[in-house]
């Protein structure tokens, strides 16, 4: 692949994302699982996808991997693992966030060299860490974290402003260096830009966390636009450095400006949801992941919806590149009772009950998952291989050695 340059043009953006989101999908097929939502939600609209249980219509993440789930601090500094990406939020079946994390675990299991039956074993202990969250409708302290995921809650709970700095914008000093990563803004980008955070909500957001002062002056520092994820690469993506209080005294924090797209997830019918993306997605965010939910604001840049969040040192995604067996079950635990809790908070007792029992309708004596669920692993991980190794053809035939 070509080098990027530091000065991308703004005409050139969309070749540039579409060559790197080629690149970032071909390096192993639990990436490509990762930026194929849309063909995820194609396969659920075929024969074999509506025999899925009809579960409460809840909000549902709608892009349940591995990778969106991790540590989320909340304005008052409490960290908890929670749901970080909303972009897919609906208002929709809770089955199909079990089958994509489901279809992540398994893909990162095969990354890790485990059996098949480690896999069946994995979605069991998957669902049952989401029943187990059901019994409990979502209240309660989290449950212990496994040894790896206790490893990212401690790098999240030291982490600083230097730490984020140096990882997001690879420098301390207040300003967003041009690169592979951040590219330059056009005169409107930065116009509008300028004016969004002139407006008392943003201003509002950026002082609700606890240790500022609520009534302290926002302005631009720095501001560029923003190389980063896989499936939302080609939309718009800004990284704002932003000085709070006055210039003898500012402090400085890195705001995340995302355009919000349409959902792929597919929505119950006669379900009430805001119309505009931005909202949708805040608002999902609150229901699901109220750390995350409560630090987000819901806007409109250049006549596009965005939202704005303020990016928290604590906020990691959990990454898991080698599992061994033991490591695999205790992780599929935790993630789907994680998963278990953000639906759970949104139903009453007897609801969480009834949906608990339909979930176990379909168990075997042997295995503790469902029939359906496993049917839905074994179509999908060899259907999303395939198209990853096709991808990785068309890629090597476009790209020069």
């Amino acid at each position: 692949m070509t080098s990027i340059s530091k000065l991308v043009r703004y005409k050139d953006r969309p070749a540039v994302l579409l060559q790197r989101r080629a690149l970032k999908m071909a390096q192993s097929a639990h990436a490509y699982v990762r930026g194929s939502t849309v063909q995820f939600y194609e396969w659920l609209e075929s024969e074999a996808g509506r025999a899925v249980p009809h579960g409460p219509a809840i909000w549902i993440c709608g892009d349940c991997h591995i990778s969106n789930l991790g540590p989320v601090a909340s304005s008052e500094g409490h960290v908890e693992i929670q749901i970080r990406d909303l972009d897919q939020t609906v208002i929709g079946n809770p089955a199909h966030d079990l089958i994509r994390l489901g279809l992540s675990l398994a893909t990162a299991a095969r990354g890790s060299d485990l059996p098949g039956v480690t896999t069946a074993r994995m979605l069991e202990q998957m669902m049952e860490g989401y029943a187990a969250a059901l019994t409990g409708s979502g209240g309660g302290p989290e449950p212990l974290p496994p040894r790896q995921i206790r490893l990212v809650m401690k790098d999240a709970l030291r982490r600083k402003w230097k730490h984020l700095a140096k990882e997001r914008i690879e420098d301390t000093k207040p300003t967003i260096p041009l690169g592979k990563r951040f590219w330059g803004l056009s005169k409107e980008e930065a116009r509008a830009i300028a004016e969004l955070f002139g407006s008392e909500p943003v201003r509002r957001l950026i002082t609700s966390v606890r240790s500022r002062d609520d009534d302290a002056p926002v302005e631009v520092v720095d501001a560029a636009y923003w190389m980063k994820g896989c499936s939302s690469l080609g939309s718009l993506r800004y990284a704002v450095l932003a000085g709070i209080g006055p210039p003898k005294d500012e402090s400085l924090c890195l705001i995340d400006i995302k355009q919000a797209a349409v959902a792929a997830a597919p929505r119950y019918p006669k379900q009430a949801m805001p119309r505009d993306n931005a909202q949708r997605i805040v608002e999902g965010a609150r229901h699901l992941s109220p750390h995350l939910g409560e630090r987000m604001l819901a806007a409109r840049l250049m006549d596009k919806a965005v939202f704005v969040r303020e990016m928290f040192p604590q906020d990691l995604k959990v990454e898991i590149d080698r599992l061994s067996r033991g490591e695999a079950m205790s992780v599929a635990r935790f993630l789907g009772e994680v998963v278990g809790r953000a639906h759970a908070r949104q139903l009453q007792r007897d609801a969480c009950k009834s949906w608990r029992k339909e979930l176990e309708r379909s168990h075997s004596k042997k295995l503790d998952a469902p029939s359906w669920l496993w049917n839905c692993i074994v179509q999908l991980v060899p259907s999303h291989e395939a198209a990853y190794l096709e991808h990785c053809r068309r890629y090597a035939l476009e790209v020069p050695d």
